[in-house]
């Protein structure tokens, strides 16, 4: 099946059989529907659309499925749609034996270019690329969003850490906010 020597999309599908093949044009031509101005790639051995110098969504053929991996974020926000399939973080696993769901495939691609296209708050540039993607991929992308957590909350994301607890702290200070107090029982 595929090749980690593929240095194109058209050579990666190639090297699948022709039902599988079929599949991952599908989902191909969805992408550069939903996301005309991406950028195709190669990455991790995998067909990949790059946007803004982001990758937004790969996806990969495998023996009983096509994976599709949309990163965290991209899966959280049709968490309920993506239910029926078998999911990891931030990837879903599409069956070779249905149809291809492409409206929400179109619908996530979409998703991950808004992203891209909001501009990032000044109090989110002060910080590392893993927590400014932790706290995006999150949905705290305003100041205020982030009062709305507990410190606690914030530190559990991946790519928070302890060291950037600081740096919010005082963000949220400048603008009179703090972090949501936790309860106590």
């Amino acid at each position: 099946m595929k090749t980690a020597t593929a240095t194109t999309i058209d050579e990666y599908i190639s090297t699948f059989p022709a039902s599988t093949a079929k599949l991952l044009m599908q989902v191909r031509v969805t992408v550069r529907k939903a996301a005309p101005t991406a950028e195709e790639t190669i990455s991790y051995g995998m067909p990949a659309f790059r946007y803004k110098d982001k990758v937004i969504i790969y996806f990969a053929g495998y023996k009983n499925h096509i994976g599709v991996y949309t990163t965290p974020s991209g899966h959280a926000a049709f968490q309920k749609e993506l239910s029926v399939y078998k999911q990891g973080k931030g990837s879903v696993q599409f069956p070779l034996d249905q149809p291809m769901p492409l409206d929400l495939i179109t619908r996530i691609v979409k998703f991950r270019v808004q992203q891209q296209d909001e501009p990032v708050s000044d109090f989110l540039t002060g910080l590392s690329a893993p927590a400014r993607r932790a706290l995006q991929n999150n949905g705290i992308k305003t100041i205020k969003d982030l009062s709305k957590h507990t410190e606690e909350q914030v530190l559990q994301l991946h790519g928070i850490g302890k060291t950037a607890i600081p740096t919010l702290q005082k963000a949220l200070k400048e603008k009179g906010l703090s972090f949501k107090k936790e309860k106590k029982l």
